[in-house]
């Protein structure tokens, strides 16, 4: 195994279509993976796509965290899921806006509207199929990192790149409505939850 270089925002590969996985148990995807795990641990994030490691092939992988979620619950944490050639498929009009950073923009944070609930579908290296209808801070994971293979950051996503920032200067607070001093959620005009995510 081996720790990858991680893609910046700029470089060609990470604005690219990735391209489908023609055998996902492949002992060059199965290479592929382990490095990419050993990457992932190393830089501490939440997830991980191939062409954040210079790999336009689509791979993601992704864990959450107990406690990550847009409520106060406190969610079971999900352990890592790998997947190879990953469909996503919306569930809801309705959307949250939340803080996400990303290996590949390091050192900012913004605010980025996601669909509330997806299902999502893939195959693991080891053959098995993954049908997955999930919500919160699960669902904006995938979403997160399955733009990767469309080749789409998040900053993209933005509504609002006032929101975008370095994360040291969040120390300062979150952004707040010019209007009434209220922090709002700025896709749905509600109180924004100020919690980084992948």
């Amino acid at each position: 195994m081996a720790i990858l270089k991680i893609a910046k925002m700029g470089h060609p590969v990470l604005r690219r279509r990735s391209d489908p996985v023609a055998n996902p148990g492949s002992p060059e995807v199965a290479r592929l993976v382990a490095d990419m795990l050993e990457t992932l641990e190393d830089a501490d994030g939440a997830g991980l796509a191939a062409a954040q490691v210079h790999v336009p092939l689509r791979v993601v992988m992704f864990h959450v965290p107990a406690g990550h979620d847009d409520d106060d619950n406190e969610p079971e944490p999900v352990p890592l899921i790998v997947l190879v050639n990953p469909e996503v498929e919306i569930l809801t009009e309705e959307m949250e806006t939340d803080w996400e950073g990303c290996l590949s923009v390091p050192g900012l944070i913004g605010a980025v509207p996601r669909y509330t609930a997806v299902r999502y579908r893939g195959t693991t290296p080891e053959g098995e199929a993954i049908d997955h209808e999930v919500q919160g801070f699960h669902a904006r994971v995938v979403q997160h990192e399955c733009d990767h293979l469309d080749g789409i950051l998040y900053p993209q996503r933005m509504i609002d790149l006032s929101l975008l920032m370095f994360q040291d200067q969040m120390r300062y607070g979150p952004p707040r409505h010019e209007e009434d001093g209220e922090e709002l959620d700025e896709a749905t005009g509600e109180q924004a939850v100020a919690e980084e995510t992948a």
